[in-house]
Order: C-alpha cells, then sequence, then structure tokens
C-alpha cells in the first residue's frame, strides 16, 4: 500500500508517447497514449510511479464488453501484465483492429 493507504494515486501528467511520439495531454487518468494504445511500465500501484522497470507496455488484446472494454498491455522488459481502461478518447481504429486480434 501506499504511503496515504491508498492503492490509486491521481496524477496529472503530460507525456510524449516513446513508442509512437504523440504528445499526450493528461487527465489524472491518463494511463496509455489515445493514438497507439501503448502504456509505460511506470507503477506497481496505479499513479504510484514506483516500478523501476520503465519498459513499454504493449497493448495486447481487448478485453470486456461494452461500455466497459479494457486493453490487457504486457511489459515489452519484464513480462508483467497491467488492465486499462478503454477511454473516450482513445483511437476508434486502434481499438477495433486490437480488438480484431482477439
Amino acid at each position: 500500500m501506499t504511503a496515504a493507504g491508498k492503492l490509486f494515486q491521481r496524477r496529472i501528467e503530460d507525456f510524449v508517447c516513446e513508442h509512437c511520439g504523440e504528445k499526450v495531454i493528461g487527465d489524472g487518468y491518463t494511463n496509455h497514449c489515445p493514438k497507439c494504445l501503448w502504456s509505460k511500465h511506470v507503477d506497481i500501484n496505479p499513479g504510484d510511479r514506483g516500478a523501476e522497470c520503465g519498459g513499454l507496455m504493449r497493448p495486447e488484446h481487448i478485453e470486456g464488453a461494452s461500455p466497459a472494454y479494457r486493453i490487457a498491455h504486457r511489459c515489452e522488459k519484464c513480462g508483467f501484465v497491467r488492465v486499462n481502461t478503454v477511454q473516450k478518447n482513445d483511437n476508434i481504429q486502434a481499438v477495433i483492429a486490437l480488438a480484431g486480434r482477439n
């Protein structure tokens, strides 16, 4: 657990996607690039920035059903898997392409 006793910490941070170069404006819940859907292994618990790995996380497949679709990401460096909710500003074509790989 975190020092505050919460497993989720909201962090409003902008970043440049290390996979596609997109400049992403964070809202405190942003955990992947909305253009290419890639993520980065920076957290142990969402928002804590406690992971030392830092590897890029490939979007592997879509889980769930409408309207609660989730993207499963796998770290290319260490193999860690985390599931993140599809966001309303995510590139729908990228989501559909990923779902088609299931």
